[in-house]
């Protein structure tokens, strides 16, 4: 059995999603000009063109490709008996991340046509966004390999693992808010918040997990 449990109602919406993106880009590709914006700059401004066939396609495989992680890979985590104390918030954070790809693909591609999707107003506004609903749900992620703050110590301690996605949680939270105004803050700053937020997020939780992991073990031997 899978350990996640899917269902059809915790399937249907990302499948609809999938099945929207896949339909969606063969209209894409009849009207994308021969070479197609694939990536922005922290400006938003083009910065590297691809074929119109890349431009229309690229995006719902990787879409399907992802949902596919989302349902295989729990099958092979040596911790996967823990899924079934956080599978709801895992089937959210399943649907959110099958949407937010969704929803930048459509960005992109109506930009792409003249369509008047600016990436550099939604892609940042929608990050924060996505950012702040992870956070919220952060804390209730369980010890697992493939989802939330996995770093030796996390993984060595419950304890640990439970602070550091509190504080996880907080400071997604915190860089969310920060992410959903950048199309307002000026250009150049812009990269300095970004590169803030991130370090934040990856080396700000990593010490702080060694730093409970080694509180937590000089506790053990004190006693």
């Amino acid at each position: 059995m899978n350990p996640i449990k899917p269902t059809i109602k915790t399937e249907l919406f990302a499948v609809l999603l999938i099945i929207l993106a896949c339909l969606s880009s063969i209209y894409f590709y009849s009207v994308f000009p021969s070479k197609v914006p694939i990536h922005w700059n922290i400006e938003g401004q083009v910065d590297n063109y691809s074929s119109k066939e890349i431009g229309a396609f690229l995006f719902p495989v990787v879409i399907l490709a992802m949902y596919l992680m989302f349902i295989l890979i729990p099958y092979l985590d040596p911790k996967k008996n823990r899924y079934d104390e956080f599978r709801k918030t895992y089937h959210i954070f399943k649907n959110l991340m099958i949407l937010f790809m969704t929803i930048t693909y459509f960005v992109a591609s109506f930009s792409a046509i003249g369509i008047g999707m600016s990436i550099s107003t939604w892609i940042p506004i929608m990050v924060g966004m996505l950012f702040v609903v992870l956070g919220n749900y952060m804390s209730k992620i369980k010890p697992n390999w493939f989802m939330g703050i996995r770093t030796p110590w996390t993984l060595s301690s419950e304890e640990v693992w439970n602070k550091t996605h509190r504080f996880g949680g907080l400071v997604f939270i915190l860089g969310g808010l920060v992410m959903m105004f950048m199309p307002i803050y000026p250009n150049n700053i812009k990269m300095i918040l970004f590169i803030t937020i991130v370090l934040l997020m990856s080396l700000g939780t990593t010490l702080y997990s060694l730093y409970l992991f080694l509180k937590e073990k000089n506790g053990k031997n004190n006693k």
